[in-house]
């Protein structure tokens, strides 16, 4: 392992364009390639980023030895054939979220990861925000009580295009797996996982989810009421209801910048906690450490947590009659 760990990206899409930039502000990790199943977007990325190497196939890029993390930003369905090729390869992950497609992608990924030892986290930026750091440290120091229940929303308005990979159920499109990812991850860090999810919601013609109301019951009376859409914009936010007060997790909460504290009796307590650099550089930092110190997964988004989450977002895909499917053929077929 080199001083510096360094990274390769897989699927210059519109989230990479976005995370490529914070390695900037992350000491010790650097972006030295990029992979594309074109060779001109893959170069026209590394020129633009100042990365070193551009692949026109993930297969190269799996096979580049001075690459030590794959960061996977391709659609859904190619996560799980790109991941299992990259552990095989020896790469440590960090994969875009919805970590896969489907619940059975998921478990083959963390299975061969936890057999080979090779570290793999799903992105999720929101557990290492520091706003939502210093939310979980209050809860944990007892502030708000016994969490009770939690409520979320994140939505977005765009209009119906089944061109686009938002309403390709091919691509994984549909509001779930992009934007509901977060409001049930959201709930499960802080309640753990339900007994039962019901859900409720429509689909656009393309047979992806357009909307969804989630209820998560975890039998005791504990509870989580989340919404997503890609048919209406909805205020992003989130409030974590306890037995001595509630705090309030300010617009838009997947990447917050201030909480307000309500303790039982007590003024409202608002507390700012800004990101670095656009917020990605705490998940990078975070892979960075892990696969510095030799540890095969993150303790702040476990491998565990992760497949609580992906079955859940499945178990309300199937209520709302949408069937995702993995891409078999995820390593050589067209993505970002």
């Amino acid at each position: 392992m080199s001083a510096e760990i360094r990274w390769g990206v897989v699927g210059p899409g519109r989230i990479a364009e976005k995370v490529v930039e914070d390695f900037a502000v992350v000491e010790g990790a650097r972006a030295v390639a990029v992979a594309s199943r074109s060779q001109a977007r893959a170069d026209d990325f590394a020129d633009r980023h100042g990365i070193d190497r551009a692949y026109g196939s993930y297969a190269e890029i799996m096979a580049d030895q001075e690459v030590d993390v794959l960061y996977v930003a391709t659609p859904h369905p190619q996560h799980s054939a790109i991941a299992l090729a990259g552990l095989r390869a020896g790469k440590a992950l960090l994969v875009e979220k919805a970590f896969t497609a489907t619940t059975p992608g998921a478990i083959e990924v963390v299975d061969l990861a936890r057999e080979t030892g090779v570290f793999v986290m799903e992105a999720m930026w929101t557990r290492f925000q520091p706003a939502v750091v210093a939310m979980r440290e209050l809860i944990e120091d007892g502030a708000i009580g016994e969490i009770r229940s939690v409520q979320a929303d994140l939505g977005v308005a765009r209009e119906y295009d089944p061109a686009d990979r938002l309403f390709d159920l091919a691509l994984g499109g549909g509001a779930l797996l992009d934007l509901g990812v977060y409001v049930v991850s959201f709930a499960q860090m802080l309640l753990g996982t339900p007994q039962r999810v019901v859900a409720a919601g429509s689909r656009f013609p393309s047979g992806v989810d357009a909307e969804a109301a989630l209820l998560l019951d975890y039998g005791d009376g504990r509870s989580a009421t989340l919404t997503t859409s890609l048919r209406n914009a909805l205020p992003g936010q989130a409030r974590v209801f306890g037995t001595a007060g509630w705090i309030d997790v300010l617009p838009r909460f997947h990447h917050p910048g201030t909480i307000v504290l309500h303790r039982a009796g007590a003024e409202p307590e608002t507390i700012t906690r800004r990101p670095t650099g656009a917020g990605y550089a705490h998940e990078l930092a975070e892979v960075t450490a892990c696969v510095r110190a030799g540890r095969p997964e993150s303790a702040v988004m476990p491998l565990a947590d992760t497949l609580a989450v992906q079955a859940l977002l499945g178990e309300a895909a199937e209520q709302l009659g949408v069937r995702h499917a993995e891409d078999p053929d995820g390593m050589s077929s067209a993505g970002p």
